[in-house]
């Protein structure tokens, strides 16, 4: 009986020595299996200053649209008289540069107004620019970011900017891609940090409910700011601390055990 009493007390201290409650660090923990959530499907990124954008243009009649693709490559005419494009990774990789006051310098149509339109409706303004001109009939314009990025600071894993292929990346996928939250994270304080119409704005975000899709910076935007706040400056010294506690109580636990056990 004294050894059952024994093992069990130590199972019991070196579970509470080992373990530390993890409740706070669990996402979602309102959220139930085999509910559905809806969600926005037409979320898409803001042009800002400063983002360089690839603007393709195409039609039925490829000759049409090569001077609105000086920026798309090279075009060369094959024995048929039919026009091909090939790319030019230089080119590309340069694309179309958003100016402070929010203009691109466009072949042929000249400035155009982008800054704060959402992609959909860059797209649609070049299309019917093009219709009005009279350059072609059914223009297919195609916009996407060539250098989109982001900053997670904070309690992470890695702090760091970080650049995204497109212009779609949510907030729990920019933490993850950081290195996960730190053991001193404050899951309820992670900041959004966003520059909106000449301001910045400051979005709280609680990982711990769902709430967090609804918000407006759930999808991140360009050069946006994600902060996880610490739950304590120096880390070190608490965490060294609180794991020599825990210790220093465990074996005096144990010991407690033991010489009750055997007696």
């Amino acid at each position: 009986m004294n050894k059952q009493i024994l093992w069990a007390s130590i199972l019991a201290v070196l579970l509470l020595a080992s373990c530390r409650s993890n409740k706070d660090y669990i996402y979602l923990q309102d959220m139930r299996v085999g509910s559905s959530y809806p969600f926005d499907t037409n979320i898409e990124a803001t042009i800002q200053r400063d983002d360089r954008l690839s603007i393709t243009v195409s039609c039925k009649n490829p000759e049409l649209a090569i001077p609105f693709n000086i920026h798309g490559g090279s075009f060369s005419v094959n024995a048929d008289g039919s026009i091909s494009a090939g790319s030019s990774s230089s080119a590309k990789e340069k694309g179309y540069r958003v100016d402070v006051d929010g203009y691109i310098d466009f072949p042929i149509l000249g400035r155009l107004l982008v800054g704060g339109l959402k992609v959909s409706e860059a797209v649609n303004l070049i299309k019917s620019r093009l219709i009005e001109g009279d350059y072609m009939k059914d223009p297919i314009v195609s916009i996407e970011f060539l250098n989109f990025k982001y900053t997670v600071l904070g309690a992470v894993g890695s702090n760091g900017s970080y650049s995204v292929d497109g212009d779609r990346i949510t907030l729990l996928e920019a933490i993850a891609k950081a290195g996960d939250l730190a053991i001193n994270a404050q899951v309820d304080r992670v900041l959004v940090i966003r520059e909106e119409n000449g301001e910045r704005k400051v979005y709280a975000h609680d990982l711990r409910s769902r709430s967090v899709f609804d918000s407006p910076c759930y999808y991140l935007q360009q050069n946006d700011i994600v902060y996880v706040e610490p739950k304590y400056r120096k880390k070190d010294t608490e965490d060294r601390w609180w794991q020599i506690s825990t210790l220093l109580i465990s074996l005096a636990s144990l010991a407690c055990s033991i010489i009750w056990a055997t007696k």
